[in-house]
């Protein structure tokens, strides 16, 4: 069986839907001094780190990256961030992913984070694929895409050219 590689969005389109996620980030949170963006391991931290760069350069927002790391084959193992709950208590957040599929791996990254208090809680993706099992939605989106289950999408933002692929 041969695997078809379709192009979803090329680089200049990632580097744009970055851009229109940070700013639609700012405007959510406009009145907030501090801002803490979650990416959840690997890509959704480096999509999380793609947003504090802009958001650094639009906002006089204190902008905060956390990296979370999920056990996405087995979500009930314990999760851990680079930040204590000391560092995001109080705090406004974005959890951030490459990809929403099912919401398994969003769903559990919100229920670690609602142990301590939090002023706001957001999720940002950067390709939405409209197949969710649980009750989690993607506040912020770079795209929603319908696709066939059998369908995986595969997002490169660790070298350039960035690029997502429906495979």
């Amino acid at each position: 069986m041969t695997s078809t590689k379709n192009t979803i969005l090329a680089h200049h389109q990632i580097e744009h839907k970055i851009k229109r996620i940070a700013y639609q980030i700012y405007e959510s949170n406009v009145d907030e001094k501090r801002l803490v963006l979650a990416g959840i391991e690997s890509n959704g931290y480096l999509l999380a780190r793609k947003i504090k760069f802009i958001l650094d350069k639009i906002s006089d927002i204190e902008s905060v990256l956390c990296k979370v790391i999920i056990d996405k084959h087995n979500p009930h193992n314990e999760i851990t961030t680079s930040l204590s709950p000391d560092d995001y208590r109080d705090n406004s957040i974005v959890l951030v992913d490459d990809v929403l599929n099912s919401g398994g791996t969003l769903i559990y990254g919100v229920k670690h984070f609602l142990n301590v208090p939090l002023k706001q809680f957001k999720t940002a993706v950067l390709v939405n694929r409209n197949h969710k099992k649980y009750p989690v939605k993607a506040d912020f989106k770079g795209i929603s895409l319908s696709t066939s289950l059998n369908e995986h999408i595969e997002v490169n933002l660790s070298k350039k050219p960035y690029e997502a692929f429906l495979d």
